[in-house]
C-alpha cells in the first residue's frame, strides 16, 4: 500500500546533517545549498515508485541547476533487513543512472526522523533561505509508469521556488514506498 507524503510545513528550516557519499565523501547540508533552493530527496534503490521515476529526477536536476539549485539524495532504509538498499548497492544504483547530485547514506536514519521524510520518493524543496516550499510528488504515475504531459511538478514548483522564493499553494502528495525503519 503506497505512502503519501503530508501537507507541506511552509517555512520549516532545512535540518542539518553530515553523511556519506557513494563517492566516499563527507557531505553536509552546506555543501548542497544553491544559490536559489536546494531540493533534498528521500529515495532508495528498490523501491518501484523510485524505480519509475529516476530518469524525470535526473533530467530535472539538469535544468534546475541551471536555475541555481542544488540537489541531494539521501538513502535511509533499514539496510540489513532491506540489502538491496546496503551501501555498495547504492554506489551501483548512483553509477547505473548517471546521478548528476550526491547519493548519500543516512544508517542511523536521524536525518530521514529529522525531516519527517515518509516514503520514497519523498521530496523536499527549500527556497534559498532554506524554508520549505514544496512536499509533493515530481509527477503523476500510472501503473507505476510516469505521466509525460510537459514539465513535472516538481520542475514547476522548484522553478517557481528560485525565481520567487515560494512554493506552488496548492501540491499534490508524492507517494511511495514506506521508509524502511530499523528495529534498533
Amino acid at each position: 500500500m503506497p505512502i503519501k507524503t503530508p501537507i507541506c510545513d511552509f517555512g520549516q528550516a532545512a535540518k542539518s546533517f553530515e553523511l556519506k557519499s557513494t563517492n566516499n565523501k563527507i557531505i553536509n547540508l552546506n555543501d548542497v545549498i544553491g544559490e536559489n533552493g536546494t531540493l533534498i530527496m528521500f529515495i532508495c534503490n528498490h523501491c518501484p515508485y523510485v524505480i519509475a521515476v529516476i530518469k524525470d529526477i535526473i533530467e530535472d536536476y539538469k535544468d534546475l541547476k541551471k536555475l541555481g539549485i542544488k540537489a541531494v539524495a539521501i538513502s535511509s532504509n533499514d539496510t540489513i533487513n532491506y540489502p538491496e538498499d546496503s551501501f555498495d548497492k547504492m554506489i551501483k544504483f548512483h553509477k547505473d543512472h548517471n546521478f548528476n547530485f550526491p547519493y548519500l547514506i543516512d544508517e542511523t536514519q536521524e536525518i530521514a526522523k529529522s525531516y519527517g521524510a515518509v516514503c520514497t520518493p519523498d521530496f523536499f524543496g527549500y527556497n534559498k533561505n532554506l524554508e520549505l516550499q514544496y512536499r509533493g510528488r515530481i509527477r503523476e504515475l500510472k501503473n507505476l509508469k510516469p505521466i509525460k504531459s510537459g514539465e513535472s511538478d516538481l520542475f514547476k514548483a522548484m522553478k517557481q521556488i528560485a525565481k520567487t522564493g515560494n512554493g506552488p499553494k496548492d501540491q499534490i502528495p508524492s507517494m511511495g514506498c514506506g521508509i524502511k525503519w530499523s528495529d534498533n
